[in-house]
């Protein structure tokens, strides 16, 4: 066989220190822009700030503070959203690119990142002369109050901005890991997601500030937003699922309705609580036309890597029919019946939507491991989902009882997470392989028959066994479900490419085994990794699958260094979670407590 093999020249760890320049200079630039904008508009020597506030405060009913960053915040999410979607398609089918400017779905991601911290801070710079903006500001300076929800929305913004930066000390250090979950991507979406439930709280807010026009948002109206706002978060919390999406999953499959649970279940209770009847279905629908549009517009018009998403509508209707019952005057009941019920029945309706449009279909060899993870975690998000709607409310339950949801969930979601990131690697096992030429010398493909070795390594109902090709170029994602043909043999369904720089392995997930042969890998001169070729006939051994997926990363770094800056990641992300706590919280009770005062204004008074 003759295969076209191709050198990688781009870089395998960070960026050109130009590129790298180019990027700080440009980003002081702006920076200053916007500290000389906001000290003008404070000290009054423009005005045109405080005229847009009022002027988009008037149209939806708010204040001036709440509706910039409203409007700033739907527009950056949808721009970082896409962005995202498409860089995620592009290290799909193209892999690892030259630099944060040789890659056109970065620009989309820094602006709407950047977009999302202005929109905060554009909160906290508007109120002067000594307004305190809502019912919950904090105080900055002496005649200087901020609303808290955009502190928390300049916090996620800034968070997700520095995770720019660190991805390039970290691939300096540890090379490119290839894989949406590496620590500094997590803090990428993880800023951006959690943003949405600071507009949630913004808009709280901005119903107890300072309406200067006097008008008010229709009620009707008012629904339909907070819908989107909630669908908004849901998106927010699906991203962390991408890798199922685009098909190339790098961790085990007992994480897929883990993760579909968790997103579903938060969201969708808090929005039929908060809102009422029929905002969880509203808040599905949201999610499936923005997540519709944008699978068309980078599969189809950026001409990328395909991609899928979870359905929620089946969860939606769950939450909704569990909101007929007495259950829903009892919120924290209310969020862990739902959370229970979208981990179980929720899950089940999944799978048939998950077996028809996905790549990995959930077989009987999840389903134990699976539920005990799904539905603790699912109970938990239940349980954070009330409790946001009771924050909102103003009627948070005692602080031990809220440390001990938010502290038990966080601990839940970390114990599913390590049980589902536990994998094992067989020893002494093999692949052997005939492959069969189908292509040209132009465009190689072949097929494929696999022995597996020892006899028994798998069992009757494997997690996958597939063929899977990436980062070649078009289609971007080539994967091939095999079929069995005896207790240990197997055969392909359709061709496969292999040659250029595509990367094209055997991969093998049963139980807590995951693990890959290579097929063809292209010679990295970048690397200095030589050709693994596909012959006609080999034997080779299982391997991690990170070695072959993730082939840009090193493992040179001392291993503390790697814990450490896995440890700062954590402490980070566990800052945002709770900084959105501590902000929902102090807007509870300030809640609380303007209606206990409003009340008592209201009680007769005794005369004398």
């Amino acid at each position: 066989m003759s295969f076209l093999a191709t050198a990688e020249t781009t870089p395998a760890g960070g960026a050109a220190l130009d590129q790298v320049i180019g990027l700080s200079i440009a980003a002081s630039l702006v920076t200053a822009v916007l500290l000389f904008v906001a000290w003008q508009h404070r000290t009054h020597r423009i005005e045109w700030f405080n005229n847009l506030g009022e002027l988009l405060g008037a149209k939806i009913g708010t204040p001036g503070w709440a509706a910039i960053p409203q409007a700033l915040v739907a527009t950056s999410l949808i721009v970082a959203l896409i962005g995202f979607l498409w860089d995620v398609s592009l290290h799909a089918g193209r892999g690892r690119d030259a630099g944060p400017l040789a890659n056109p779905a970065h620009y989309l991601i820094l602006c709407g990142l950047f977009a999302l911290f202005i929109a905060g801070m554009s909160a906290v710079i508007y109120p002067r002369d000594g307004e305190k903006p809502g019912i919950a500001s904090v105080r900055i300076t002496r005649r200087w109050y901020a609303p808290v929800s955009g502190i928390l929305i300049a916090s996620c913004g800034l968070y997700a901005l520095i995770g720019f930066p660190l991805d390039d000390v970290w691939h300096r250090i540890f090379g490119q890991d290839v894989t949406l979950w590496g620590p500094t991507h997590l803090m990428l979406i993880g800023g951006a997601g959690l943003s949405t439930a600071g507009i949630i709280v913004l808009q709280r807010e901005g119903e107890f500030g300072h309406n200067k026009s006097g008008t008010k948002m229709p009620e009707w109206l008012g629904k339909i937003t907070l819908s989107i706002a909630f669908g908004a978060l849901l998106i927010g919390l699906s991203v962390f699922q991408a890798e199922f999406d685009f098909g190339i999953a790098q961790f085990r499959m007992v994480f897929q309705p883990m993760l579909i649970a968790a997103a579903a279940v938060l969201p969708l209770v808090a929005a039929r609580l908060y809102v009422g009847r029929g905002a969880a279905i509203g808040a599905a629908v949201f999610f499936l036309l923005m997540r519709g549009v944008v699978s068309f517009t980078v599969s189809d018009v950026f001409g990328q890597a395909h991609h899928v998403f979870p359905l929620y509508l089946g969860s939606a209707i769950i939450i909704e029919l569990l909101a007929v019952t007495k259950l829903k005057d009892k919120p924290l009941a209310f969020g862990a019946v739902g959370g229970l019920l979208i981990g179980t029945v929720g899950s089940v309706i999944e799978l048939f939507w998950t077996d028809l449009v996905f790549q990995f279909p959930w077989p009987r060899d999840i389903w134990v491991e699976g539920l005990i993870m799904t539905v603790p975690v699912a109970i938990a998000s239940g349980l954070c989902g009330a409790l946001f709607f009771v924050g909102l409310q103003g009627k948070l339950p005692a602080r031990s009882t809220c440390r001990a949801i938010m502290v038990g969930s966080v601990l839940i979601l970390a114990g599913a997470a390590a049980n589902g990131l536990y994998a094992t690697v067989p020893k002494d096992a093999s692949a052997t392989m005939s492959l069969t030429d189908v292509g040209t010398t132009a465009k190689p493909e072949v097929l494929a028959k696999v022995t597996i070795e020892p006899a028994n390594l798998i069992d009757a109902h494997p997690a996958w066994i597939q063929i899977t090709a990436w980062q070649g170029g078009d289609p971007g994602v080539v994967t091939d479900r095999l079929k069995r043909t005896g207790d240990n043999t197997w055969e392909s369904t359709k061709p496969v490419p292999v040659g250029g720089s595509w990367k094209t392995l055997l991969r093998v997930q049963d139980g807590r085994m995951l693990a890959g042969v290579p097929i063809f890998l292209p010679a990295d001169a970048v690397l200095k990794a030589n050709e693994v070729p596909a012959a006609a006939s080999f034997t080779r051994n299982f391997v991690p699958e990170i070695q072959i997926l993730q082939r840009e990363r090193t493992f040179d770094a001392p291993g503390w260094i790697w814990s450490f800056a896995n440890f700062i990641v954590l402490m980070c992300s566990l800052a945002v979670i709770g900084g959105t706590a501590v902000a929902t919280a102090r807007v509870s009770r300030s809640i609380a407590a303007h209606e206990t005062s409003e009340s008592d204004e209201e009680k007769p008074r005794l005369k004398v």
